[in-house]
């Protein structure tokens, strides 16, 4: 049972720790959360565009290489 105890102690003061440190936490405003979303998913669309173009070029490339 003292080791059962021990467990749960140790897990609680985890969560309390836990609690405390997101009290600590600067959350973002709405405003900038939105903001940091649309970049991240406007340069996710420029990447996929740009790998996508390479990849074509390299699939045409090799089309010339090996018939």
């Amino acid at each position: 049972m003292e080791k059962i105890s021990k467990i749960l102690n140790s897990i609680r003061t985890f969560i309390d720790e836990v609690g405390a440190e997101l009290k600590k936490t600067a959350w973002p405003s709405r405003q900038e959360l939105i903001e940091s979303t649309m970049v991240v998913i406007v340069s996710v669309v420029m990447l996929g565009v740009f790998i996508g173009v390479c990849d074509k070029i390299l699939i045409e490339l090799l089309d010339l290489i090996i018939p």
